[in-house]
């Protein structure tokens, strides 16, 4: 198996090196690395190294045009709003592989470049959660039914498209899985970690707090929700979004969640700020910031009528609920609480 892999500038650095480290572990016997069972290849418009979102550079080892036919063209994205895009050249390339007997993979952002390049019409196109309305807003046309924001990846005949991070990972194992066996591919997960890959039938981690949704409006609200947790939309601005009238919103929400649109965004927002208050050493002021509240004292109020607690006394019973139950407590939370 060839892999060619095209990084895009700002490209998430996990997704790439997710995805190649099981590759590399997978390729080969020991710990030699070597590229016996497949071979990936870093390819791209020029040899001027690509720099991902958080600063490390990448070279690339061969151009398009030096570049020959791969199994897998592999399109790994990142930022979307930082930056040029997919250049032409990219996109010729891709447009060249699609007319090949190539499997084409776009891993996070890396499939709005497919998608750009015309070779996923008619085909399902996973992205993530964070990522669905700016598709949609990119893609105005989208039948979005062929649109998938609710599980790690798609494998749709010669289209793979991941919705990005840890995912890659599982992404991989599924492509190794059709030509080595599955117990090579199982070691090299161990290797890395990972207890088992995940299907793809998955779901991608959501915001905690949230309750499953079935109308395609409803989600759509929800992702527009989730994506402007910092900066709550208001209803009208919600409502104009999925062009839908507010009432017409509120019913559908009503009957999707048993809550009104806005009770079901508060409740998302104060549910992520405990999952900030245990999993992270943040203040309870940059936890408030993060979740779209006007304060420390703010976020105090909903948290009290969501819990009956304050933010500071809910973490102070999930530390010594850690302690308890013999864990150590997380990094950062004895500071916080000083």
């Amino acid at each position: 198996m060839t892999f060619g892999i095209v990084l895009l500038p700002n490209f998430t650095l996990t997704a790439f090196s997710g995805f190649v480290d099981l590759l590399r572990l997978a390729s080969d016997e020991g710990d030699f690395s070597k590229p016996v069972r497949c071979a990936w290849t870093v390819v791209g418009e020029s040899l001027t190294p690509v720099r991902a979102s958080c600063g490390i550079q990448i070279q690339p080892w061969q151009t398009f045009d030096d570049a020959g036919s791969f199994d897998y063209v592999v399109v790994i994205g990142g930022l979307l709003h930082s930056g040029p895009g997919a250049s032409d050249a990219t996109l010729r390339f891709v447009r060249h592989a699609a007319a090949t007997a190539s499997t084409l993979v776009g891993i996070c952002t890396g499939v709005f470049a497919l998608s750009r390049a015309g070779v996923m019409d008619g085909y399902r196109v996973c992205v993530s959660w964070f990522h669905y309305w700016d598709y949609v807003a990119r893609f105005p046309g989208v039948d979005e039914t062929l649109l998938v924001a609710d599980r790690l990846f798609v494998i749709d005949r010669r289209r793979i498209s991941c919705s990005g991070g840890r995912a890659s990972i599982d992404v991989a194992a599924a492509i190794l899985q059709r030509h080595i066996d599955a117990a090579t591919v199982q070691k090299a997960l161990r290797i890395l970690l990972v207890e088992d890959a995940q299907r793809a039938s998955a779901p991608q981690p959501h915001p905690p707090g949230t309750k499953p949704v079935t109308h395609p409006r409803v989600k759509r609200a929800v992702h527009l929700m989730e994506q402007h947790i910092g900066r709550p939309l208001n209803l009208e601005e919600l409502a104009e979004r999925v062009d839908m009238s507010v009432r017409h919103l509120q019913r559908l929400f009503k009957t999707q969640t048993g809550e009104s649109p806005l009770a079901y965004a508060r409740r998302m927002r104060i549910r992520t700020a405990a999952w900030l208050l245990t999993d992270s050493d943040r203040t309870v002021a940059e936890i408030a910031a993060i979740c779209g509240f006007a304060d420390a004292s703010h976020l105090g109020r909903e948290f009290r009528k969501e819990f009956g607690l304050s933010p500071n006394a809910y973490r102070a019973d999930r530390v010594r609920a850690d302690a308890g139950s013999g864990q150590e407590p997380r990094p950062g939370f004895a500071r916080s609480l000083t």
